[in-house]
C-alpha cells in the first residue's frame, strides 16, 4: 500500500464518519484543521454542516475576518457566537489549564444553539498530532461529547494540509495560530487590556512584513518571536520593532525564533524570563 492509498482510505473514513453524524456544527477557527473539517463536512452533509466560531477578546479581529473569508470559500454558513470565558475567574487566573475553560465556554455556547437548530452533533478539528501535546481543551470536548472526526479517521497535519491544498481552500500553508491569551505567561492574569495590547503589538510587527509571529507579554518586556527564516530580518529591523512596541507600553523587547509546540520537546526554548512559551 502506498502513502497515497493510505490517505485515500483515511479520507473515506472521514467522510463516512461525517455522514453518520447526520447534521453537525463544526467548531471553526479558520485554521487549516478546522477548515479541512468544515469543507469535508460540507462535502458529506451539504447544508447539514455549519461552522461556529467563538468571538471574544482573545480572538484577533484579523483572524475573525480571515475565518469569515475561508468559510465563504468553502460555501458554508458561519455562525459567530459570543463566548463568556472572560467572566470566568478560572480562565483569567491562567494557571496552565486556561484552554479547558475557554473550550468549555465555546461548547457551552454551541450546545443550545445547535440543539435549537436541529444539529445532532458538535465536532472540532483535533488531529493525530494533537494527541502528542498537552491539550486541556480536548478534555472539555470529551466532557461535552464533542466528536473529533479528523483524529478518528487518522488525519495528521500533513493530511489536512494536503486536503486543504487539493480543495483550494487557501489555508494549506497558513502558519499555526493560537488565541491571544496564549501570549500571556502561565501564572499571569488574562485581562481584556492585556489581550488588546498584544493584538496591537502583533498587528504592528505583522505590518513590517513578518508572517508568523508571537508577541509574548511579560509586563514591561515583549518577547517577539518570528519564524526562524525571518529572524535575521527581524534583527535588522530591531530598532523599528522596539520603537513600535514602546508605543504599546513595552519599554523592553527581545527577539527569538518561533518554534511550534511539536518542536519544543526536541529543541527546548525558554524566554528571557525563564518561562516556557505557550502555543
Amino acid at each position: 500500500m502506498t502513502a497515497a492509498d493510505g490517505y485515500e482510505l483515511r479520507l473515506e473514513r472521514l467522510l463516512e464518519r461525517l455522514r453518520s453524524l447526520g447534521r453537525v456544527a463544526v467548531a471553526f477557527s479558520g485554521g487549516v484543521d478546522s477548515s479541512a473539517l468544515l469543507h469535508a463536512a460540507r462535502s458529506a452533509l451539504g447544508e447539514g454542516a455549519v461552522g461556529v466560531i467563538a468571538d471574544s477578546p482573545s480572538l484577533p479581529r484579523r483572524e475573525l475576518a480571515e475565518a469569515r473569508a475561508t468559510a465563504a470559500r468553502i460555501g458554508a454558513e458561519l455562525i459567530v457566537i459570543a463566548t463568556d470565558e472572560m467572566e470566568d475567574e478560572d480562565y483569567r487566573a491562567n494557571r496552565g489549564d486556561r484552554c479547558y475553560f475557554c473550550k468549555s465556554a465555546l461548547f457551552r455556547a454551541m450546545e443550545p444553539w445547535a440543539r435549537a437548530h436541529g444539529f445532532r452533533a458538535l465536532a472540532f478539528g483535533e488531529i493525530l498530532d494533537d494527541l502528542q501535546d498537552f491539550r486541556p481543551g480536548a478534555r472539555a470536548a470529551r466532557e461535552f461529547g464533542v466528536v473529533a472526526p479528523l483524529s478518528e479517521a487518522g488525519f495528521t497535519k500533513e493530511d489536512v494540509r494536503r486536503y486543504a491544498r487539493e480543495a483550494g481552500l487557501g489555508v494549506a500553508d497558513k502558519p499555526a495560530s493560537a488565541c491571544l491569551a496564549s501570549r500571556i505567561p502561565v501564572g499571569s492574569r488574562v485581562t481584556r487590556e492585556g489581550l488588546a495590547r498584544v493584538e496591537r503589538a502583533e498587528e504592528f510587527v505583522r505590518s513590517l512584513g513578518f508572517r508568523q509571529l508571537r508577541v509574548r507579554d511579560h509586563g514591561v518586556l515583549a518577547r517577539v518571536e518570528v519564524a526562524e527564516d525571518e529572524l535575521a530580518a527581524a534583527r535588522e529591523r530591531l530598532e523599528e520593532i522596539r520603537d513600535g512596541l514602546l508605543a504599546q507600553g513595552y519599554p523592553a523587547v527581545v527577539l527569538a525564533a518561533y518554534l511550534p509546540p511539536s518542536r519544543r520537546g526536541i529543541v527546548p526554548v525558554k524566554d528571557a524570563l525563564g518561562v516556557q512559551p505557550a502555543s
